[in-house]
């Protein structure tokens, strides 16, 4: 069988194709092409390699031969494969990557179980797979039990975060005081009784315990000693001792994380429940006005932010979809790319936030948004939450201005006790009379001072960051934002451990469509006027039928006058073609959008072949030349 020179090319360019594919693979450089650069090293991986001072393994445990794995599985696993092949490199001798596939009844799946990797099992077959991270340094060992598609935007900090905690002695202690239920208390005895299990922590407290010892601080008590950093969240009834401490910890240097809200959502719920059964109705806001007052913070616990560019679609109960002003959903655009705690993230969720601002006389502060609203935002009153709709408060919305949600402050802070600790009132005046200044610590900074202010608690809460759930048998959670990992970097960032910092952002799929969100603005807001148009004439209308209803006749029966009678035909009537109207508008705003999106499929399907077609044409046209 003789090949002519044409097949003889033919073999020679795919013999070609295959062995530049087979070097480029063994080749140590790469090319991340993405936007966000998943498949590239953070520099704080590359930093915390850097560090290693022994050498760490990594035993990768995966039942690659299982029957029936779903494909999807596999490419995560290769993905997984993938990016530990990168530390192994980047770390320079110091990584020791170890490939174990358990099968059934061998020794590698009794490692895998002794070392506390959780089995998973296939939907249809029913196998065990293995599919986890065990990492040891010396006598130190931490496992990843159980790797979830679902988290592969956070895969870069999970694998990173283990290297760290293996080389961590003793972690730093977080001063946690709170009124919300973040950690599950002990089970009360009637859950015993009915066997029932305490609702487990929020997810939060578990991320802030993979770098923290917590403490939990009581609202009637003191500060305990030994705390590297001091998060407050949602305070309530705090003694002023105890603000006293929090005062001076913040003055001496150490770093502080507060939490405040006008707005709670869980005590909000709360507050439903009790008052079904004649209770009193609990404080939803918080606020510690005498220390924000001392540290040149301006905030008003009685006003709620909306913004009409960042509104949440929300449900109702009729099943419509709505777009919830005091919902904001906020883009990157909203987070300062620049701060380590909001660096590479994508989107936050608040429910019902305030607002924190810098006091004019607060000269020797550095104050830096990290969470901003668009122009589109102003605030309403937080009493007018209650009963109000989302189309109400669209119309009681006045913008004036972004609005700062969250703030870095640094520099010399001011005491809020600059005549020293409170005491005993019953002997207050005695011990000032002896030294009226005999316990006075710090009436300004004595070193630069930090505080992380975010002013919403909702967003610490499974409700409104993660989507739990089971996977292959398994409890697991899908991040439904960035609010978790807001959380961690910013307690991260207080507590010292800024490796992790430019890791937890990253690969973030939410890809918000602003064009679309712009039309949908522009038609919302031209709804919300001709609403209130209608609902002027509405008002107008059943005044006239108040009147009417008052004015009864011989056996209490109604009697309508032909004045009356026409202005419920005219209201009918313009009702009628308002609703018209709404339909045009909805109509055409989903015309405008189907439009939009059909030129983009359009584009995004012709484009590659109309490309290779060109440069066909022009070989052809250069080659004859």
């Amino acid at each position: 069988m003789k090949f002519g020179p044409k097949s003889l090319a033919a073999a020679l360019l795919f013999l070609a194709l295959v062995l530049l594919n087979f070097v480029a693979t063994r080749l140590p450089l790469r090319l991340d092409a993405t936007e966000q650069r998943i498949y590239t090293l953070s520099a704080g991986t590359r930093a915390l390699l850097a560090k290693i001072e022994e050498p760490v393994t990594l035993d990768f445990y995966f039942s690659r031969d299982a029957e029936g794995l779903p494909i999807t599985y596999k490419n995560f696993a290769e993905r997984v494969g993938e990016m530990l092949r990168q530390y192994r490199a980047a770390a320079r001798g110091n990584v020791v990557l170890n490939v174990i596939h358990p099968r059934p009844d061998t020794p590698e799946e009794e490692r895998a179980a002794r070392a506390g990797l959780q089995p998973q099992l296939i939907p249809g077959t029913g196998e065990q797979v293995y599919f986890g991270l065990v990492v040891t340094q010396a006598d130190s060992r931490q496992a990843l039990p159980a790797f979830s598609p679902q988290r592969e935007q956070f895969l870069e900090y999970d694998l990173s975060q283990l290297i760290h905690a293996v080389q961590q002695f003793d972690k730093p202690r977080l001063g946690l005081l709170t009124s919300l239920p973040l950690q599950a208390g002990p089970a009360n005895p009637m859950m015993m009784m009915q066997q029932q299990r305490p609702p487990p922590d929020q997810l939060v407290i578990d991320e802030w315990a993979k770098s923290f010892e917590i403490v939990p601080v009581s609202a009637a008590g003191e500060l305990p000693a030994n705390l590297d950093a001091l998060a407050v969240i949602h305070p309530q009834e705090v003694d002023e001792s105890l603000l006293y401490g929090i005062d001076q910890f913040l003055l001496g240097g150490r770093p502080v994380f507060l939490a405040l809200d006008p707005a709670s959502q869980h005590f909000k719920r709360q507050g439903g429940q009790q008052a079904m059964f004649g209770g009193s109705a609990p404080n939803v806001s918080s606020d510690l006005p005498r220390l924000l007052a001392a540290w040149g913070l301006d905030y008003d616990a009685t006003q709620v932010v909306g913004d009409l560019a960042y509104a949440t679609q929300v449900q109702t109960g009729a099943g419509t979809v709505v777009r919830h002003p005091v919902w904001l959903s906020l883009p990157a655009a909203a987070l300062d790319g620049q701060s380590p705690p909001t660096a590479q993230l994508n989107s936050l969720l608040f429910i019902e936030p305030g607002h924190v601002s810098l006091a004019a006389d607060a000269t020797d502060l550095t104050f830096t948004p990290l969470v901003t609203t668009s122009p589109q935002s102003g605030t309403v009153p937080g009493f007018t939450l209650q009963m109000a709709q989302p189309e109400d408060l669209f119309r009681q919305l006045a913008p004036d201005g972004p609005k700062t949600l969250a703030a870095l402050v640094t520099g010399t802070f001011r005491s809020a006790f600059p005549a020293g600790p409170p005491t005993p009132a019953d002997d207050a005046a005695e011990t000032e009379i002896e030294n009226p200044k005999s316990k006075i610590e710090n009436s300004k900074s004595s070193g630069r001072g930090t505080l992380v202010i975010v002013t919403d608690t909702d967003f610490l809460f499974d409700d409104y960051s993660v989507r739990r759930f089971n996977f292959l048998g398994v409890a697991a959670a899908e991040p439904l934002n960035d609010n978790l990992a807001f959380a961690a970097n910013t307690l991260d960032f207080l507590g010292g451990s800024s490796d992790l910092l430019s890791i937890r952002g990253k690969g973030g799929s939410l890809r918000p469509f602003t064009v679309v969100r712009e039309m949908e603005i522009v038609a919302q807001q031209r709804y919300q006027q001709e609403l209130a148009a209608l609902d002027a004439r509405l008002a107008e209308v059943q005044s006239q039928l108040s009147d009417l209803q008052a004015r009864t006749g011989e056996g209490n029966r109604l009697v309508a006058s032909p004045e009356i009678q026409q202005a419920i035909e005219d209201y009918q009537a313009q009702e009628a073609g308002m609703r018209r109207e709404r339909r045009e508008i909805r109509r055409a705003l989903r015309e405008d959008i189907t439009a939009l999106k059909t030129r983009l499929l359009l584009l995004n399907l012709f484009a590659a072949p109309a490309m290779v077609g060109l440069f066909g044409l022009w070989f052809h046209r250069n080659r004859r030349r």
